[in-house]
C-alpha cells in the first residue's frame, strides 16, 4: 500500500467522514495492490519514465480489468504529461492517475434520489447475474433509506432460488420491514403486483423487489424481467422506478457483456457493482464508466450494512490511490 503527500488535486476529504474513509480505503485494497503493488518503488527509482516502465504500468492496468480503451485513455494522458514537465516520474504519474481516473468516474457519479413529491412507492427493481448479491444489496439498501427516514418494503420476487425468499425475510426482521413473498416456483410479476398493492395501501415510500438470479443470455428469464416491467407500468404509468443492476467487482471484463444486455433489454437506469473488497479487479468500474455512462448509485466494500456506499468519483480515487488528504 502506498501514499503521497504532495498537494492534492482532489477535494479534500470532508472531516467527519475520517472512518468512512478508511473503511473504504481498505476494501479496496486488493485492487488498488493488483494496480500499483511494486510500482511505486519501481518509478521511485527512476528519474525518467522509460518504454520498458510505460510497458509495466499499461500491464498492471490491463490486468486490473480498466480495459483496452480505458488504458489507452490512461496512458495517452500520462505521456503527454510526461512531455510538457520537469517534474519526477512519480510526482507525474500519480498526479497524472488522479485527474484521468476522476475524469472517467465523473460522469457517472450520481446518487439515486427519490423525488420527495414521487408517487408512492418508488420501486427499485434489483436484478443480475447468480452470485452478484442481489439480495444481500437489497438488504443493505433498506438499511440505506430507512436511514435517510424512508418507510420500505421488500418483495421477494426471486421465486426460483430456494433460500432466496428466506434470506430476503431475514433482512426484513433484522430491519423491521415488511417482505411480501409467495410460494415457491409462483410468478414473480404477480408477487411484484401484490407487494406494490400492499405498498400502495399502507402508504410505503420505497418498495424494493428481488429478482431470480440469470444469465444475460438465457432468453426465456431476460422475458420475465421485460414482463415485470410492463407490470410495474400496468399497476401505474407514473409510478418512479430504478431498475438496478447488480455486478460482481470480480466478474471481470464479462461485466461489460452483462451490463449492455440488461441494458438492452430492459434499460438499466443503475448499477451497484458489489465485492469491491475480494478482487484485484476492481478496475471495471473505469471501464463500465468509460463504455456505458450509466448512473453507478452505489459501490459494496463489506459485508456490514454500512459497506454499500453511495459512489463518489473523488473518495473513491482518493481511496485507490490511498491519498489521505
Amino acid at each position: 500500500m502506498f501514499g503521497f503527500n504532495k498537494k492534492a488535486t482532489l477535494p479534500i476529504i470532508n472531516a467527519e467522514r475520517p472512518n468512512l474513509f478508511a473503511r473504504l480505503r481498505d476494501g479496496l485494497g486488493r485492487t488498488r495492490t493488483g494496480l500499483f503493488g511494486g510500482l511505486t518503488d519501481a518509478v521511485s527509482r527512476q528519474k525518467n519514465m522509460d518504454g520498458m516502465l510505460l510497458e509495466e504500468i499499461e500491464s498492471r492496468l490491463l490486468s486490473a480489468d480498466l480495459g483496452i480503451a480505458c488504458t489507452e485513455q490512461v496512458m495517452q494522458s500520462l505521456k503527454g504529461a510526461l512531455r510538457s514537465t520537469n517534474a519526477g516520474c512519480e510526482t507525474v504519474l500519480f498526479d497524472c492517475l488522479q485527474q484521468v481516473m476522476l475524469q472517467i468516474l465523473a460522469p457517472v457519479q450520481q446518487p439515486l434520489l427519490i423525488p420527495a413529491a414521487a408517487k408512492k412507492p418508488f420501486v427499485i427493481l434489483v436484478t443480475g447475474v447468480n452470485g452478484t448479491g442481489k439480495t444481500t444489496t437489497i438488504g443493505k439498501l433498506a438499511c440505506h433509506f430507512l436511514g435517510q427516514g424512508q418507510s420500505v418494503m421488500l418483495a421477494a420476487g426471486d421465486t426460483f432460488r430456494a433460500a432466496a425468499t428466506e434470506q430476503l425475510q431475514v433482512w426484513g426482521a433484522r430491519n423491521n420491514v415488511p417482505v411480501i413473498a409467495g410460494q415457491s416456483g409462483a410468478d414473480a410479476a404477480a408477487v411484484i403486483y401484490d407487494a406494490l398493492q400492499s405498498a400502495r395501501s399502507r402508504n410505503i415510500d420505497i418498495l424494493i423487489a428481488d429478482t431470480a438470479g440469470r444469465l444475460h443470455t438465457q432468453g426465456n428469464l431476460m422475458e420475465e424481467l421485460k414482463k415485470i416491467r410492463r407490470v410495474l407500468t400496468k399497476f401505474d404509468s407514473d409510478l418512479g422506478q430504478e431498475i438496478m443492476l447488480v455486478i460482481d467487482a470480480g466478474t471481470g471484463q464479462n461485466a461489460l457483456v452483462q451490463a449492455r444486455q440488461f441494458r438492452d433489454a430492459i434499460g438499466i437506469t443503475g448499477i451497484t457493482l458489489s465485492k469491491l473488497d475480494g478482487t484485484a479487479k476492481g478496475g471495471i468500474i473505469f471501464a463500465l464508466a468509460a463504455a456505458l455512462g450509466i448512473p453507478i448509485r452505489f459501490i459494496g466494500i463489506g459485508e456490514q450494512a454500512g459497506d454499500l456506499r453511495t459512489f463518489n468519483a473523488a473518495d473513491y480515487v482518493r481511496a485507490l490511490l490511498a491519498i489521505e488528504s
